[in-house]
């Protein structure tokens, strides 16, 4: 058993990201720059918006916070994103989700300009993804198609069966991974990724354990504590644990201590490859969004 280190590779793409802002730099030109909006102050949103403009940051980005009240009106932070969207100074932008419950969180990402949509939500996007042409990438897909292949793991032919159907992770991640390589990916990796066969499971899916015994890889996108078991796994299988889960622990210093959607102490001795949680996809989904940044940023300069 191998453990899918996402915390080592994305460390390894802020580097290289580094190194191109740094040529940008000599040769005179810009930096990338990416804003990110948040209503409110939800405490995991905090965290999470912290750790993205740190990472920015860290590779030389310009970042910049747009911090909104909670009670801000849906049409007030439409005006917000229209600004964005005009703004030149701006190469890419997020809206952090979730958002408070008054707001419609559809409306706000058809508000954003696809062009600057690096989050990879808006449905030009999203249909791009779907047809295999170039375009932006949900970050977390995104994310666990450069972890598989910096780890040579190949998916032509393979079964590979996602666990949630979520519009961020589980629909475009299985897009990805049925594509024509030639079409979805660049080509030093069209050898060893794409050309799936993709099984797409989710709450009303029956026979859940069988068709994940089936499975050479497994990726579990739904927000359940534990929900894959080592008796839903077969030996030598990949597994990727997108989930996160905060769950009480009185032993542990803060109270809680978080779990992903995977039962690791028992299902990791089954496993080929497996990510651990934290550590794994967590940090992969944000380097993807600064991946994102620059992909806009040269598009930007290549027009």
């Amino acid at each position: 058993m191998e453990i899918l280190d996402g915390k080592h590779i994305a460390q390894t793409i802020r580097q290289e990201l580094h190194e191109q802002v740094e040529s940008l730099i000599r040769r005179g030109m810009r930096v990338p720059s990416l804003a990110i909006v948040q209503v409110g102050n939800n405490p995991a949103s905090t965290t999470y918006v912290t750790n993205k403009l740190k990472a920015c940051r860290e590779v030389g980005f310009n970042a910049r916070l747009v911090s909104l009240p909670a009670d801000i009106s849906q049409q007030q932070l439409l005006a917000k994103i229209n600004e964005l969207n005009s703004d030149n100074s701006i190469d890419g932008f997020i809206v952090q989700l979730p958002l408070p419950s008054h707001i419609n969180e559809t409306t706000v990402t058809c508000a954003i300009n696809y062009h600057k949509d690096v989050d990879g939500l808006h449905p030009h996007n999203v249909g791009l993804t779907a047809l295999g042409l170039p375009g932006i990438v949900s970050a977390t897909p995104r994310g666990i198609r450069e972890l598989l292949m910096r780890y040579g793991i190949t998916t032509e032919g393979k079964h590979v069966v996602v666990i949630g159907r979520s519009n961020i992770v589980g629909k475009p991640m299985a897009m990805l991974l049925m594509q024509k390589p030639y079409l979805s990916l660049p080509k030093m990796s069209a050898a060893s990724l794409g050309d799936a066969t993709v099984t797409l499971c989710h709450s009303k899916t029956r026979n859940l354990k069988q068709i994940c015994l089936t499975a050479d890889i497994i990726i579990v996108a739904v927000g359940q504590p534990n929900l894959l078991t080592a008796d839903m796994v077969s030996e030598g299988t990949v597994v990727v644990d997108v989930g996160i889960n905060r769950i009480d622990d009185p032993s542990s210093e803060k109270g809680y201590r978080l779990v992903g959607d995977v039962d690791f102490q028992h299902v990791a001795p089954k496993c080929s490859f497996i990510t651990p949680v934290p550590g794994g996809v967590g940090p992969m989904t944000i380097v993807s969004l600064l991946q994102n940044t620059m992909q806009v940023y040269m598009d930007s300069i290549t027009v």
